[in-house]
């Protein structure tokens, strides 16, 4: 693989100042250029930003951006191998240059004002806290609303309704690199549910939490893994389910249950019953 640094400020290593110096933005893009340089823009910080882009294979290349107050750095994989690996290498990459912390996002989301800050902040009042998360508006493309999502903050919570219903949005964790590399980092054993597996791995040493306030705004992409890649997804999350499942846990059949259940039903019925749910929720 190669990596190129397009901007003249150099935010790696020992010349990194500021507030935000240890924290890094990982994002794994495959093609997409608009919405790279969409999402990288929405970044606002009182401090100067690194993001490292893990270009999957990408035809043309991912270029880096031009972005007031970000330095960007592209590793191109020589050819796509699927999210699982290129998180995996942007963890270590980021180890590599000497960051705490890796902020993630996926192209086509969006972050509000001093995400990043907030995050560190609170991770470094919690040191036994690894991931944090926050909540998440989820959007259409052209950024109409369609419902919250908006999961526990206790670490213990979570802990209980973990297969019930989804603890973590990906794209808004912040994670503390060194703990997700003692724990085995991404990994590809479980496929389309790389994040729900580290997750797991990591609540078995760590604490994993949320910030129960608004940080994302997630694009429901018809295109993505939930949708293209959904059973998949849904067997890698029953073997996870199986795996660690806790018989005298009744929220552990009750995930059991409605993972199976959505196996069977077609991915626009669950949609719509998410949409349904979730705006009841809102006026209730």
């Amino acid at each position: 693989m190669s990596a190129s640094v397009p901007l003249s400020a150099d935010l790696t290593g020992a010349s990194r100042v500021g507030a935000l110096r240890d924290v890094a933005i990982l994002m794994p893009a495959y093609n997409g250029q608009a919405d790279v340089e969409r999402t990288l823009a929405s970044f606002s910080e009182d401090a100067p930003v690194y993001a490292l882009i893990v270009d999957d294979g990408s035809t043309p290349p991912i270029v880096a951006p031009a972005i007031a107050n970000m330095s960007i750095e592209v590793l191109r994989m020589p050819q796509n191998g699927g999210i699982e690996r290129a998180l995996q290498t942007g963890i270590d990459a980021l180890a590599e240059r000497g960051f705490r912390y890796a902020a993630r996002i996926d192209a086509g989301d969006l972050t509000v004002p001093h995400r990043l800050a907030k995050q560190r902040a609170h991770l470094e009042a919690h040191p036994q806290v690894a991931g944090l998360g926050m909540w998440t508006q989820v959007v259409t493309r052209d950024g109409t609303p369609v419902f919250m999502l908006s999961p526990p903050a206790d670490p213990q919570a979570i802990r209980r309704i973990r297969f019930l219903r989804g603890c973590f949005v990906h794209p808004s964790m912040m994670l503390r690199i060194d703990a997700v590399r003692a724990v085995g980092n991404y990994r590809a054993a479980y496929r389309s549910a790389e994040d729900l597996d580290l997750f797991l791995r990591l609540m078995e040493r760590y604490e994993c939490a949320n910030l129960a306030e608004l940080g994302l705004y997630y694009e429901l992409n018809e295109g993505g893994i939930s949708a293209t890649k959904r059973h998949q997804q849904i067997a890698s999350t029953l073997k996870l389910q199986l795996h660690y499942f806790n018989a005298a846990n009744v929220y552990d059949w009750l995930g059991l249950a409605k993972n199976l259940l959505h196996f069977l039903m077609p991915y626009s019925v669950l949609q719509r019953i998410k949409r349904t749910l979730f705006a009841a929720r809102a006026h209730g």
